[in-house]
């Protein structure tokens, strides 16, 4: 996934406008990367941030089984996430990038304001059969510059003993979260345990009630966005969850869960595989709830998107769009999918797959109507991000009301 910690946005925004200057006077428009413009093309590059032995190993297969069938092979290379974009940068500085490309889908506009991406147009790509919300997560100026084979999103994780225990339904609307969350705190155990740390993992986190709520990441100081937050601040101070979600992770949230110290949780489908091996927890996952009924809750998007770089040649931007356009087939989707816990980013596929893995169900029914982080602010994203998890942290500390917070969010947020 997800929407792990990422670089300060000053910091990215730093080197970014740096990036845009170097490229627009060596005029990134013709070519940039590396591999000779000539010849027979028998390998690409390929660069990720799948760091971990398993799944890299796991990509790597993946990759060159695409590429067997384009006839190349992919040589496949990974960097820690925080290092990721800023080598990106480098190399579109210094016109070496790799043939194929993985981003955070966030970071996709950035990029392609660069110029360092190609249309997938260009190459006949089907991107066919997406939501609108993952389209827009690889779409630039109205351009489909990358697409995703699977995504992710967050949903309500529940524990069943628990909730039968206190006669407690799962809730479906903020009113329910809020009764649900106060009949399930005892002492040593809350009701309710989310990210709401300083950093873009708390801002992922709020966007479903800031979004479910009719708010909206242009008008952050709207009644909406207040609301959205009061209910964050109103569970702290009733005591139905820990003030230390302030610094917790998403997988601190998750390690609550697991040890009982939290009846409810918000969470993504990365959690599953770790929740399946913990004893005797009985867990359930549903919707969001949203702030009435009727409702239907609007989840971020996780996920990253595979893009094809510009580079010196034309055949090898050729094969690497067919090995993209591989991943994303029907058949690869769901092999990710089911390998990963994610969500195949075709409709048609997610409806097959809610069916054969249940657990994912909640999942599938979320990401139909889930949003890209960067779908009204583009470029910008970065700053409103950075702007929320402020107010977040200022509203859940009593340092400031959450009007008070979100009007200083808005600012931060308009200030770039």
């Amino acid at each position: 996934m997800i929407s792990s910690a990422r670089p300060a946005a000053r910091r990215f925004a730093a080197l970014l406008g740096t990036a845009v200057l170097t490229l627009a006077a060596a005029g990134c428009g013709a070519t940039t990367g590396a591999g000779s413009a000539t010849g027979e093309v028998t390998s690409i590059t390929a660069l990720d941030y799948y760091t971990d032995a398993t799944e890299h190993a796991q990509w790597g297969e993946r990759l060159n089984a695409c590429g067997r069938t384009v006839g190349v092979k992919v040589e496949h290379t990974s960097v820690p996430g925080t290092s990721l974009i800023p080598k990106v940068l480098q190399q579109a500085s210094s016109r070496t990038l790799p043939d194929l490309l993985m981003l955070d889908n966030p970071d996709l506009q950035q990029i392609a304001r660069t110029g360092a991406l190609t249309p997938l147009d260009r190459y006949g790509v089907d991107s066919g059969g997406f939501t609108e919300g993952i389209r827009s997560a690889g779409t630039y100026q109205g351009k489909v510059y990358g697409l995703a084979p699977t995504v992710s999103t967050v949903a309500l994780f529940y524990n069943k003993d628990m909730l039968a225990e206190a006669g407690v339904a799962v809730p479906r609307t903020w009113d329910e979260l809020r009764t649900a969350a106060q009949k399930l705190t005892r002492p040593g155990r809350y009701g309710m345990a989310l990210d709401a740390n300083a950093g873009f993992e708390g801002t992922w986190q709020f966007m479903p009630f800031l979004w479910s709520n009719g708010g909206d990441e242009t008008r952050l100081d709207s009644p909406q966005a207040a609301q959205a937050l009061r209910l964050w601040v109103d569970l702290v101070k009733s005591g139905s969850m820990s003030r230390s979600v302030l610094n917790w992770d998403q997988s601190d949230v998750h390690d609550q869960f697991v040890a009982g110290k939290a009846a409810m949780m918000v969470n993504g489908p990365w959690r599953i595989h770790a929740m399946e091996q913990a004893e005797n927890l009985h867990w359930g996952v549903a919707p969001l709830p949203v702030p009435r009924a009727g409702l239907t809750p609007v989840t971020p998007l996780g996920g990253e998107v595979w893009t094809v770089p510009q580079t010196a040649s034309k055949e090898r931007q050729e094969k690497a769009a067919r090995v993209l356009a591989c991943l994303n087939t029907p058949d690869n989707m769901l092999t990710l999918a089911k390998q990963y816990l994610t969500v195949p980013s075709r409709s048609a596929v997610a409806a097959r797959y809610a069916e054969q893995v249940p657990s994912m169900a909640a999942f599938v029914r979320s990401v139909e109507n889930a949003r890209s982080r960067t779908a009204r602010l583009g470029v910008k994203w970065p700053a409103a991000a950075t702007g929320i998890y402020i107010a977040i942290q200022s509203a859940l500390t009593g340092e400031q009301t959450p009007e008070e917070a979100l009007k200083r969010a808005q600012q931060i947020a308009t200030r770039s």
